[in-house]
C-alpha cells in the first residue's frame, strides 16, 4: 500500500493539472481552428503550420482555463457543477496553478512566434488576457451579459488559425469570427439553464437566473438568427457553391426546431434546454467540416 500511495498521489495531481486545462472544452474551440486554416489556405495547409496553431491554440485556450480557475476558486466551491475541481479540492494549490497557467500560456506563445506568425502571436495573447482579465475578473460577475462579450475570447481561434497562415485577417475570418460570437450565448445559456441555481448561489449573474424565460428565450432567439445570417455571409464571402448554404440552412433548420421547443409551458424545459446545448456543439462542429469539405471539394 504504502509504495502505491505515492504513485496514486503522482497520478491524481497529473490529472489536476490536465483538468485544470479544461480540455474538453478546448476542443470544441479547435473545431473552429481548422476550417480557419483551410479557408486561409484555400487547401490544406501544411502539417507543421497545423500542428504548431493546434497545439499553441490548446496550450493557449488551457492557460486561460488554468487562470480562471484559480481567480475563481473560492467560487468554485460554492457550485455543484465545479465543486470538484483541482484547487477547489486541493489536489492543486493556487500557487501551483498560477505557475503552470503562467508557464504554459508563455510557451503557446513561443510556438506561435516560431513556427506561425507575428498576428497570430499577439492574438494569442489577446486571447488570454481578454478572457481571464476582462471576462473572469470585470465581466462575469458584473452583468448578465457576461457571456455575450466575454464570448470573444471563444471566437478568437478563428483568426488566429486565419492569421497563423496569412499573416493577415480578412473579411472571410470576420465573419467566421461572427459566426461564433453570436452562436455562444444561446449554446452556454442552454448549458446555465440547468446550473442556474448554481450561478446564483456564487453570486454571478448568468441570464437564465436573473431574467424571465420570455426575455431569455427571446434573446436566445436574436442570436441564433444572427449566427444564421453570419454563417450564410461567411459562405458567400469564401465563395462556396451553392450546395454549401443549401446543407447549412438544413443544419441551421434542426438548430432552430430544437430551440422553438424551449417554452416555459413545456414540462420537460430541461430536457430541451439540454438537446438545445447538445445540438449547438453538433452544429458548429458540422458548419466546421461542412467548410472544410466545401473547400476541399
Amino acid at each position: 500500500m504504502s509504495v502505491n500511495q505515492p504513485d496514486k498521489n503522482s497520478d491524481l495531481r497529473i490529472r489536476g493539472y490536465l483538468d485544470l486545462m479544461k480540455l474538453r472544452v478546448v476542443e470544441l474551440l479547435l473545431v473552429t481552428t481548422l476550417p480557419a486554416l483551410v479557408l486561409a489556405q484555400k487547401g490544406i495547409p501544411s502539417v507543421g503550420l497545423s500542428i504548431a496553431t493546434i497545439l499553441g491554440g490548446t496550450l493557449a485556450a488551457g492557460s486561460a482555463n488554468a487562470f480562471n480557475m484559480v481567480i475563481e476558486s473560492e467560487t468554485d466551491k460554492l457550485m455543484k457543477r465545479t465543486a470538484q475541481r483541482p484547487i477547489a479540492i486541493g489536489i492543486v494549490s493556487r500557487k501551483e496553478a498560477t505557475i503552470f497557467a503562467t508557464v504554459v500560456g508563455l510557451l503557446s506563445l513561443l510556438i506561435f512566434w516560431l513556427f506561425t506568425t507575428s498576428l497570430a502571436t499577439w492574438l494569442t495573447l489577446i486571447a488570454i488576457v481578454f478572457y481571464v482579465v476582462i471576462y473572469t475578473m470585470a465581466l462575469k460577475r458584473r452583468t448578465s451579459q457576461n457571456i455575450v462579450w466575454g464570448g470573444i475570447a471563444g471566437c478568437m481561434p478563428v483568426l488566429i488559425g486565419w492569421a497563423a497562415v496569412t499573416n493577415d485577417l480578412s473579411r472571410v475570418a470576420w465573419a467566421f469570427f461572427f459566426v461564433i460570437f453570436f452562436w455562444t450565448p444561446p449554446h452556454f445559456w442552454a448549458l446555465a439553464i440547468k446550473y442556474k441555481d448554481d450561478y446564483t448561489a456564487a453570486g454571478i449573474p448568468m441570464l437564465p437566473g436573473v431574467t424571465s424565460q420570455k426575455n431569455l428565450h427571446g434573446q436566445m432567439w436574436f442570436h441564433t438568427i444572427a449566427m444564421f445570417i453570419a454563417s450564410v455571409v461567411t459562405i458567400n464571402f469564401a465563395d462556396l457553391a451553392l450546395w454549401v448554404q443549401i446543407v447549412n440552412a438544413l443544419l441551421f433548420s434542426v438548430f432552430a426546431l430544437t430551440l422553438a421547443q424551449l417554452r416555459g409551458s413545456n414540462p420537460d424545459y430541461g430536457k430541451v434546454a439540454a438537446k438545445v446545448f447538445q445540438w449547438s456543439i453538433t452544429y458548429l462542429s458540422l458548419y466546421s467540416v461542412l467548410l472544410v469539405a466545401a473547400v476541399l471539394i
